[in-house]
């Protein structure tokens, strides 16, 4: 029972750190799901579901009120890894919501300290999966400079963009933002930041919370439909997508596992440049407290790395 308990408990606190990273522009939830051993577990369970699995389940909700029923209900559960996903996913939202007001404050008032220790984060991050790249075939090294790439020029210093207020593109935007969760490297919040609507989805949580806190969450129509409208979109663009990314790993694992790791060393532009933007004149006064905030990060990832190596599953 302890055993268990631990192991569920792993699953919540991977989950939390996936949130956690998610909720900061330049760092991706994907990349702690690789980093501590439950990413193919993730995109499976993720890639497994299915429109029919659900009717399934509701199907055999009548049958709860017996012994057998329940036993069933549960059986089917974990044969669809729902469990560890409930648990995955109560801790990515607990840590968007508790983390996204400090990660603003942060991001707001220390950008160049922020940066950095998420520069810290993604490198070790390829420092510790480096074993698992192989370029030794054509197809290979063409995966290393194509996820390379896509990363770098995905994550360069964007500025605002236009897209247009609205709940339909909401859903889109909660499409696209949440493929950070499958693809290491890309970070969702990097790609509401490009899209104009980082500020839109923080404002949104943050005024959510304070109504839920007040009691009044009557007076949040506006922020909840929007959270609603971008969660849609992201279940939506999270099944599809792990699918693709599941047999991308069943037919070319290689080649696939070498790609998600050149988008995290792609991915080390975004904070660089964050870095860089932060930076009045490089000193050694300035950048003392940089390389601290870098080796902090790195030093988080590697102790996260050699503790989770055993709780994989």
């Amino acid at each position: 029972m302890a055993s268990t308990l631990r192991a569920w408990l792993a699953v919540y606190a991977k989950g939390a750190a996936m949130g956690a990273a998610d909720a900061v522009p330049g760092v991706s939830g994907g990349t702690i799901a690789l980093i501590v051993g439950i990413y193919e577990r993730l995109v499976s369970a993720l890639a497994g579901l299915s429109v029919a699995d659900v009717a399934t389940v509701v199907a055999l909700v009548p049958r709860l009120g017996s012994r057998d029923g329940r036993a069933t209900v549960a059986e089917t559960l974990r044969a669809l890894d729902v469990p560890f996903l409930a648990v995955l996913g109560a801790g990515v939202v607990s840590a968007v919501v508790t983390v996204a007001n400090v990660v603003d404050v942060a991001y707001t008032q220390y950008p160049g300290l922020t940066f950095a220790f998420f520069f810290g984060l993604i490198a070790a991050s390829v420092v510790v999966l480096i074993g698992e790249v192989a370029v030794d075939t054509p197809g290979r090294i063409g995966a290393a400079l194509g996820g390379f790439a896509l990363a770098f020029a995905v994550s360069a210093q964007a500025t605002a963009g236009t897209l247009p207020d609205g709940l339909a593109v909401m859903v889109v935007t909660g499409a696209v933002a949440i493929c950070a969760m499958v693809l290491p490297g890309v970070s969702g919040s990097l790609i509401l930041l490009t899209l104009g609507k980082y500020e839109t989805m923080t404002s949104a949580v943050s005024a959510t919370v304070d109504a839920v806190a007040a009691g009044a969450l009557g007076d949040a129509v506006a922020p909840v439909a929007t959270l609603a409208a971008f969660s849609l979109g992201a279940l939506a663009g999270v099944l599809t997508f792990a699918r693709v990314v599941q047999w991308a790993l069943a037919e070319y694992r290689a080649a696939t596992v070498t790609f998600l790791v050149a988008l995290m060393a792609g991915a080390l532009r975004a904070p660089a440049v964050r870095i860089a933007d932060a930076t009045a004149a490089w000193t050694v006064g300035s950048v003392a407290p940089l390389v601290a905030a870098g080796v902090v990060g790195a030093a988080a990832v590697l102790v996260l790395d050699a503790t989770t190596d055993d709780l994989d599953y």
